[in-house]
């Protein structure tokens, strides 16, 4: 029997017998399988011992890999990016001020400075492995602040990606080099876009190809054979595997299959992230905790307490309320995975020290051990520091005001926030399809240049090479030079006034030269001729990808299909929520909304229980008093009991949801629609002018009211229905945010 099947059944009936213990004693598995690691590492002389450490290393690096995968089913790109801005900071602000603990720590002990640079990077970024394993067992994967969490270690993954590249160039350099760190950031950013892209295009169409030769076993082969391509891709390019699982975990979120993939998948992540947690167990080692005790016990109390203090505080100062953001810097008290691999490789590097391995490996087992305790410790501590806190403090911080101060200005000029609209739009566009363009070009030189030079010869072989790659590359050229050329944006922006109009057209110019830039690149790579033809050639060439049909439709219905498959699960949620309840065992029942629901006022279009539920609220019954089909305008309200019409599973679902989307004490949550306060003066152009407010209906056609005209000192007055607007009028307006965004572009 080889060394590696029987080091598995061993490793696995103990963590079976270990684990069941602590499931008995109610405590979380994590720790059932570290313990169950101890027993059956090297380092327990008491107990046997696995044969072959290396085996059990490659099983828990496939443990690691199924891990990643199943959080990216669950956490796609797009809902970090609906998120917005806040884990983004988070993120940097836990990571820099624990890379300055770790430096700090490392100063006091008189270590080298690579050790610094090193320990600093090492005690930077929390295990996303063992914080989502210790969320599934606690209970706490639904709660409000474990989604926050889990996308701000996701993106410290990210981050540490680009953090060990960075110390790979230190380390050889011995020199920080800002030209290394912007090679970097293009690499990584051109990596992510090219597989998000291609993955989102692709997978999608492969399933829906093939899906009716799909079953659920084919399903898992597939699955699981597209993690392991994008795994080894980004091996090969130099980043870790579980990167490239996890980039398609994201990917596989927004197909139709992505439940039944998590649903296949499960299993085998359980399995293998059972022995990748009992592979750290192995590590550790009683001697090196004895020899090197008081740094294991420093840089123990550095995390729990840096990652406590600091942790809360950068969720707390991103706008989190005192309970939430406590609970998610208590989660985050450990190292993990990423801290190995920086620690090997600084030695593999030969620039760090030999015991600073060893000694990292116990602070991670350590704070692994404290993790749970930690997280059942956080609600207590959350009580403590509000009541620490003013209620201005916490008021401040829950409605986003550190980072948006500039949200909270009564105006923003309509000029401001159509450049803003339009760069956005040109830069996002522009790098997407740049990205494309430099893979297919490639592309084309590792595989079509050498075939067509070795069928028809080198020289004829490169200028064919190059028609077929300006063909490739055509769609990209043409959508770089046209889109947004002619957006609504491009239009007002031309209406307001000389100066924009000729930053649109210097806008418009770039795009053209970068088109132009792109062509001449391709072709004077591939043609024997003068530079001067090349550049003739590229204009000519140019002008005829923008004047194509064939071209304009091969752009178009890329995008299209691109946009539909990114959108698909949603498209298919939305038209098919009501078949939901087919085949299902329907019944009528009775749930209570709770005092302090997040429900209270909010719409059942809002709340959209059909869609995320498949469950029909069918009756609302408030004091005694009954609305029968309510329409989707209907709102409900604290102490209202809904009558629902859907399967046991489903409500019993629901049931669970209301009990949980409770506002924190204190809070005072706002929803999308709340409304704001704007000013705006009216220009030359505006359609408002010589035209009464009786006539412009603000109410109907705007959504938004006015609440007077500002006269020459400043005062606010009331406007009679029958008076004329004129030009220079200071207009004060009150409306929803979206409303008044529309409204600032149209007058």
């Amino acid at each position: 029997m080889p060394p590696l099947i029987v080091d598995l059944a061993y490793i696995l009936v103990v963590a079976s017998a270990v684990t069941i213990v602590f499931k008995r004693l109610r405590q979380p598995l994590v720790l059932g399988y570290i313990v169950a690691g101890f027993l059956a590492g090297p380092h327990m002389p008491y107990t046997p011992s696995v044969s072959s450490m290396e085996g059990i290393e490659e099983w828990s690096q496939i443990g690691v890999i199924f891990l990643m995968f199943t959080l990216g089913l669950e956490f796609s790109f797009k809902k970090i990016v609906r998120m917005g801005v806040k884990p983004i900071l988070t993120a940097l602000m836990v990571m820099c001020c624990m890379i300055g603990i770790g430096s700090m720590v490392a100063t006091l002990f008189d270590w080298s400075s690579m050790d610094k640079i090193f320990l600093g990077g090492m005690l930077s970024m929390s295990s996303t492995t063992i914080i989502y394993k210790a969320f599934d067992d606690l209970g706490l994967r639904s709660k409000r602040f474990a989604s926050g969490v889990i996308s701000v270690l996701i993106l410290e993954d990210i981050l540490g990606i680009l953090l060990m590249v960075m110390l790979s160039a230190l380390a050889v350099s011995r020199s920080f080099q800002g030209t290394e760190l912007v090679k970097s950031l293009l690499q990584l950013g051109f990596f992510l876009m090219l597989w998000f892209m291609l993955g989102i295009y692709f997978v999608p169409l492969l399933f829906k190809k093939a899906r009716r030769y799909i079953n659920r076993e084919t399903l898992l082969v597939v699955s699981v054979g597209l993690c392991f391509l994008l795994a080894v891709s980004a091996s090969k390019v130099g980043y870790s595997p579980a990167f490239g699982a996890f980039m398609m975990g994201s990917i596989m979120a927004e197909t139709l299959e992505a439940e039944s993939i998590e649903s296949s998948v499960s299993s085998l992540r359980d399995l293998f992230g059972a022995v990748f947690f009992v592979s750290v167990g192995m590590m550790v080692e009683p001697s090196v905790l004895v020899a090197y005790w008081l740094p294991i016990l420093v840089l123990t109390l550095a995390v729990l307490l840096g990652q406590m203090f600091f942790g809360s505080l950068s969720f707390f100062a991103t706008g989190g309320n005192v309970q939430d953001a406590v609970r998610s810097g208590f989660s985050m008290v450990q190292i993990g995975e990423f801290a190995f691999i920086i620690a090997g490789l600084g030695q593999e590097l030969g620039v760090t020290s030999q015991f600073l391995y060893p000694v990292v490996v116990a602070v991670s087992i350590i704070t692994t051990f404290l993790t749970p305790y930690s997280i059942r410790l956080a609600p207590a501590a959350g009580t403590k520091a509000e009541s620490l806190l003013s209620n201005r403090i916490q008021s401040f911080a829950r409605h986003g005001s550190f980072l948006a101060v500039g949200r909270q200005k009564l105006s923003q000029k309509s000029t401001t926030l159509a450049w803003n609209n339009f760069i956005k739009a040109v830069v996002l566009q522009t790098a997407a399809y740049l990205t494309i363009t430099i893979a297919l070009f490639l592309f084309s030189i590792a595989t079509i240049l050498p075939l067509c030079q070795h069928v028809i010869g080198k020289s004829y072989g490169s200028v064919v090479c190059g028609a077929v790659c300006t063909i490739l590359l055509s769609p990209c050229i043409r959508a770089i030079v046209i889109r947004k050329n002619r957006c609504n944006e491009v239009h007002f922006l031309r209406t307001t006034g000389r100066a924009n109009t000729l930053l649109v057209g210097l806008a418009l110019f770039v795009k053209a030269m970068l088109g132009l830039a792109i062509i001449y690149n391709v072709v004077q790579f591939f043609s024997p001729f003068r530079w001067v033809w090349n550049i003739v050639a590229s204009v000519v060439l140019l002008g005829l990808i923008v004047v194509s049909r064939g071209v304009k439709y091969t752009s178009i219905r890329v995008e299209r299909t691109f946009r539909q498959n990114l959108r698909l699960r949603e498209q298919q949620a939305t038209l098919n929520y009501g078949k939901k309840l087919r085949g299902k065992d329907l019944q009528i029942a009775r749930v209570k909304v709770p005092a302090h629901s997040l429900w209270g006022g909010r719409s059942l279009a809002q709340l959209h229980f059909g869609k995320t539920d498949s469950v029909h609220v069918v009756a609302i019954i408030r004091a005694g008093h009954r609305i029968n089909i309510p329409g989707g305008n209907h709102r409900i309200y604290p102490g209202d009991e809904l009558e629902v019409v859907a399967g046991a599973e489903a409500i019993d679902v629901l049931r669970a949801r209301s009990e949980q989307e409770l506002k924190q004490p204190g809070e005072n949550t706002q929803d999308s629609h709340s409304l704001s306060i704007i000013f705006i003066r009216l220009g030359e152009s505006s359609p408002l002018i010589g035209h009464t407010l009786q006539d412009s209906d603000f109410r109907k056609r705007y959504n938004c009211m006015v609440l007077g005209v500002e006269d020459e000192n400043g005062h606010l007055g009331t406007i009679q229905a029958k008076r004329q607007f004129r030009q220079d009028d200071i207009v004060w307006l009150v409306g929803e945010e979206a409303d008044l965004s529309m409204l600032e572009m149209v007058i």
